[in-house]
C-alpha cells in the first residue's frame, strides 16, 4: 500500500488535492472515482520511517521463525500474525511486524515491506529475502540468515564481554583518583600549610587535588563538550573517513579490527553469493556491512575491477583493511568453483582468530593500566610522604 499525492476533479470540474493510501495508480483512480471524482495526476510519496535498527538477536529469532513456520507449510501471513502476536518481543518491535502483515496481507512482498519500515532491518537481510521470493526458497534463506545473525550477535557479544574487565579496571581508575584528589588529600592541607617549602610534586598535587575540589564541574562540563564535539565530528565525511583508517593502524587494535572487518565481510559475500546473488549485486551490499568508511570506500575501484572482467581476488587484494588470508581463500575458491564455501570456512576462521587476539589485546591493556594505577596511585603517595618525612628529619636534626 502506497501513499499518493494527486490531483483530481469531479463532473463539475472543481479541483481536489490531498493524499490517499492505494495499491497503485489504477486503484488509487477506483478509490477517487467512488467519489465521483477523475483523477488527473498522482505521484507516490516515499514516507521514510525513522525506525532504530533492530538487534542482531532479534533479526536472528525473526529469521528463525519465519523460517520455521514456512518450512512447516505455515503461509507467511499467518507466520506474520504468529510472530506479531509473540507476547516476548516489546511494543516497539510488535507495531513494526504488524505493519509487515498489514503490508504483505495487501499483496506486497515481504523485502518491499520490511524495506517500507526504514532502517529497522538491514539492506543485507532485505536482499537476501527479495532474491528468496524469486527463487522460491524462503524457508531455507531464513533459516540461514538466522545462522548469519547469531554468529554476528556472539562475535559481538564477546567483543563486548572482553572489554568488560578493562573498562571495570578504567572506571575505578577515574573513581580513585577522583576521591583521593577531591577528599584525602585535603585532609594534609593544613599539615602542608605548617611547612615550608614543599617539594615541586606536592605542590602540583595539591594544586590539582584544589582544582578538582573547587572546579569539579568544569572537569564535568569539559567531558561533556568533548563528548558533543566528537559526536558531531564523526559527522564528518572527511574526519570520520581519517577515523577509520586509524582503526586500522594503531597497535595490537589494528589487526583485530582487520580480522573483525575481514570476517564480516566474508560471512556476507558467502550469503549472498550462496544465494545467487550477482557477484556485483554482492560486492554493492557486502561494502556496507563492513562498517568502515575507509574500506568501502575502496570498493569503488574493486567494483571497477571485477566489471571489467578482473579477478575477484586480485581486486580484493587491493583492498587495504583485510587480511591477506581473504585474497588466498577467494582465489582457491575461483580456481575450484567453490567461492560460496571458501568464503563461509574464512569467515569461520577470522572469527576464530579475531577471539584469539581480543583475548591477547585484553591480557595486554589489563596489565597496562594496573600500571598506570600503581604509578598514580604511588606518585600521590610520594607527594604527601615526602615532605612529612623531610619535617621529621628537620625535626631530628634541630
Amino acid at each position: 500500500m502506497e501513499t499518493f499525492r494527486y490531483k483530481a476533479k469531479d463532473e463539475t470540474g472543481k479541483e481536489y488535492s490531498g493524499t490517499m493510501q492505494a495499491v497503485d495508480e489504477n486503484d488509487l483512480h477506483k478509490r477517487l472515482r467512488n467519489d465521483n471524482k477523475y483523477l488527473v495526476s498522482a505521484k507516490a510519496l516515499k514516507i521514510v520511517k525513522h525506525v532504530k535498527r533492530l538487534k542482531a538477536n532479534q533479526i536472528a529469532d525473526y529469521c528463525r521463525n519465519i523460517g520455521q513456520l514456512l518450512g512447516s507449510g505455515i503461509t507467511l501471513v499467518r507466520a506474520l500474525k504468529i510472530i506479531s502476536e509473540d507476547e516476548s518481543i516489546k511494543e516497539k518491535d510488535r507495531a513494526i511486524y504488524a505493519d509487515i502483515l498489514k503490508s504483505v496481507q495487501s499483496g506486497m512482498p515481504l523485502s518491499d515491506a520490511m524495506s517500507d519500515e526504514g532502517s529497522a532491518f538491514p539492506p543485507l537481510l532485505i536482499n537476501m529475502f527479495r532474491s528468496a521470493e524469486t527463487a522460491g526458497n524462503m524457508d531455507k534463506v531464513s533459516l540461514q540468515m538466522a545462522s548469519y545473525y547469531d554468529k554476528e550477535y556472539r562475535l559481538a557479544k564477546k567483543i563486548s564481554s572482553s572489554l568488560t574487565y578493562p573498562k571495570i579496571l578504567g572506571v575505578l581508575l577515574v573513581a580513585v583518583v577522583a576521591i583521593i584528589m577531591g577528599y584525602v588529600v585535603p585532609q594534609f592541607k593544613s599539615l602542608f600549610d605548617t611547612m615550608g617549602t614543599l617539594p615541586i610534586a606536592t605542590r602540583m598535587l595539591l594544586g590539582l587535588s584544589n582544582f578538582v575540589k573547587s572546579k569539579w564541574y568544569v572537569i564535568v562540563l569539559f567531558a561533556i563538550v568533548a563528548f558533543v564535539v566528537f559526536k558531531v565530528l564523526m559527522t564528518i565525511p572527511n574526519i570520520k573517513l581519517a577515523v577509520d583508517k586509524l582503526k586500522l593502524k594503531i597497535p595490537l587494535i589494528g589487526p583485530l579490527n582487520r580480522i573483525i572487518f575481514t570476517a564480516r565481510f566474508a560471512r556476507t559475500l558467502s550469503s549472498l553469493y550462496s544465494a545467487g546473488i550477482p557477484i556485483l549485486a554482492c560486492l554493492e551490499i557486502a561494502r556496507t556491512t563492513v562498517d568502515n568508511r575507509y574500506i568501502e570506500k575502496q570498493f569503488d575501484e574493486v567494483i571497477a575491477t571485477v566489471k571489467s572482467g578482473g579477478n575477484l581476488s586480485a581486486a580484493i587484494d587491493s583492498v587495504d583493511g583485510f587480511t591477506k588470508k581473504l585474497t588466498s581463500s577467494i582465489l582457491v575458491g575461483e580456481e575450484s568453483g567453490s567461492l560460496d564455501n571458501m568464503l563461509t570456512s574464512i569467515a569461520d576462521q577470522m572469527e576464530y582468530d579475531s577471539e584469539v587476539a581480543m583475548n591477547r589485546m585484553v591480557s595486554f591493556i589489563e596489565p597496562v593500566m594496573i600500571i598506570i594505577m600503581a604509578v598514580m596511585v604511588g606518585f600521590i603517595m610520594i607527594a604527601v610522604i615526602k615532605p612529612i618525612y623531610g619535617s621529621y628529619q628537620s625535626i631530628a636534626t634541630q
